[in-house]
Formats: structure tokens, C-alpha cells, sequence
């Protein structure tokens, strides 16, 4: 059989147009949203990521700023940028492109972000909400690529209820935090944390109703790891030199023959990375619709 696709890119213009009318609804009542980003270095992946939610923004009516600053700079420029953002009253919300420079201690960085403006959902007080609350409402941004996942799996009619996800990666992008929403009652996901180092990685991916690859390590998943079936979510992301010596080229977690054994996969480029950018709107309009709510 052959797998179907889980098209992120189609997902996510719904999602775009579900929220074009939120944000007009704002506007118009005069709380206009507004996203900065903060990029440092001159990284072409983070570069097209980062312009890449500003078109979004274009496109559903969310005003944005862009800060950038050179690959040089020192951690106390990045968090001057910080403090100016958290005080700014035309930003409802902001995120600083990870990675940083190595010099630059990337917890530091983000525990100086106003929780309330942490568009990514990625600072320690938001995380611990979630840890926090394993039923009920999160008045509070939720980390955008697990919540990418969920939602991409949902909107093709999947429910994840009952099953038994198996992720790849221990990241805090997606490794670290997809479980605690994948376990909330309401998906009810039973869920196994692997990584790169874990014994015999592929009898647990066997066991997998769902997996999820973010791990970042090229084709970690391959065909004969995959329950007949399965969903399975390509979500890391590698560069390797192209065919002709010296373009890259973008290469998922996994192996493009496991199409071949799972029921759905999602493609990368286009499955979750278009979704992960529409989610981060999402919890942008949400911070200002809160924001209007208190006034």
C-alpha cells in the first residue's frame, strides 16, 4: 500500500483563514496583534523560516517586526532586544529563532521573555502550565510544533485517542513538551520518549501506532522500523549536500520508502513546518483576544 499524505501546507491555509477573521474581529475593536521576530546570525535555514512567518502575518492581517542581529552578537545584546520587546506595546507577541550563537546561553535568553508575549510557547512559567494541567483550558501559549502535530493529525480525520505515539528526539522544540500535550484529557494519547541513544530504537518504533521523528538525524526512520499502518510525522530537519556538489538539500527524519508501510505520513518540506508557522499565529491571536478580554 501507499501511504496517504498529511498535507500541512493545505491544513494550514484553513487555519490562516479561520484566524483572518479572528484578527479582523480584533482590529476592528481595536486591538491590533503584533509578532516580532528576533533573529540572530545569518543561518539560511532560520532565514527562510523567519521570513516565512511574516508573510504568514501578511496574510491574515497580524502586523510584524523583524529584529536581526549578526552571528557576533553577545548575549547581552540579544537580551536588550528582549527587554525592549517585553515592553513594547505594539507587540502582543515575540519569538527569538533558535538556534543562538553558542556563546549565548539559550535558557537565559528564554526565561527573559514576558510569558504572556512567548509566542512559541516555549518559556519555562508556560511549560509549566502545562505540566500542570492535564485537563481544562490553558489560558497560556502552548509549545507550536507539538500543538502542530496534534492539529495536523486531527484535521485529516485521525483520532489519537487510545493510541500509542512513540517520539524520536528529546528536544525542547518537540521532544520535551509534545507529551504532556498528547496525554491531556482530550487526546488521551498513551506516549514513549526515545532518542538517538536509545538501545534498539526500533522495537519501540514497531510498537508505534503514531511516531514522531524529530530527532533531526537524517532517515532515523526507516521502513522496516514502521507497524504496518502506522501514522508516521517526518518533523526533523537536516541539510545535506545536494546532487550537484554544492546546493543543500532538505532531508527528514524519515526514510521516503516508509510511505510504502504507514497508513499516513507527512511530508518535509510540507507537513508539519507549515503547520508549526500557522500555530504560532494561532497563539498570537489568542495572546490579543486575552489581552482585549482584561481590557
Amino acid at each position: 500500500m501507499s501511504a496517504k499524505i498529511l498535507d500541512g501546507r493545505q491544513a494550514a491555509q484553513a487555519i490562516k483563514a479561520e484566524l483572518a477573521e479572528r484578527v479582523q474581529v480584533l482590529t476592528t475593536s481595536g486591538h491590533q496583534p503584533g509578532l516580532a521576530t528576533v533573529l540572530v546570525g545569518d543561518d539560511p535555514g532560520s532565514e527562510w523560516y523567519v521570513s516565512g512567518k511574516h508573510r504568514d502575518c501578511a496574510e491574515v492581517g497580524i502586523e510584524s517586526t523583524s529584529r536581526e542581529l549578526p552571528a557576533t552578537a553577545t548575549e547581552a545584546d540579544i537580551l536588550a532586544v528582549v527587554d525592549e520587546l517585553n515592553a513594547s506595546t505594539e507587540v502582543t507577541g515575540y519569538i527569538v529563532q533558535l538556534p543562538l550563537p553558542r556563546a549565548v546561553s539559550t535558557e537565559t535568553v528564554l526565561e527573559a521573555i514576558n510569558p504572556d508575549k512567548d509566542a512559541d510557547g516555549l518559556h519555562p512559567m508556560n511549560l509549566g502550565r502545562l505540566v500542570a494541567r492535564v485537563s481544562g483550558d490553558i489560558t497560556s501559549p502552548l509549545p507550536c510544533t507539538p500543538r502542530a502535530v496534534i492539529e495536523l493529525v486531527e484535521r485529516h480525520g485521525q483520532s489519537l485517542e487510545g493510541k500509542h505515539v512513540v517520539v524520536v528526539g528529546r528536544g525542547i522544540t518537540v521532544g520535551r513538551s509534545i507529551g504532556l500535550l498528547l496525554t491531556r484529557r482530550g487526546v488521551d494519547a498513551t506516549v514513549t520518549l526515545t532518542h538517538s541513544r536509545t538501545p534498539d530504537l526500533g522495537q519501540f518504533l514497531r510498537q508505534a501506532d503514531v511516531i514522531v521523528a524529530a530527532a533531526g538525524s537524517p532517515h532515523i526512520v526507516g521502513p522496516d522500523d514502521v507497524k504496518p499502518g502506522a501514522i508516521v510525522l517526518d518533523v526533523g530537519v537536516s541539510r545535506q549536500v545536494g546532487p550537484d556538489g554544492q546546493s543543500s538539500v532538505i532531508v527528514g527524519d524519515v526514510d521516503p520508502a516508509v510511505a510504502e508501510v504507514a497508513s499516513w505520513v507527512s511530508p518535509n518540506p510540507g507537513g508539519v513546518g507549515p503547520m508549526t508557522r500557522a500555530l504560532l499565529l494561532q497563539n498570537v491571536v489568542e495572546m490579543a483576544e486575552r489581552q482585549a478580554c482584561r481590557g
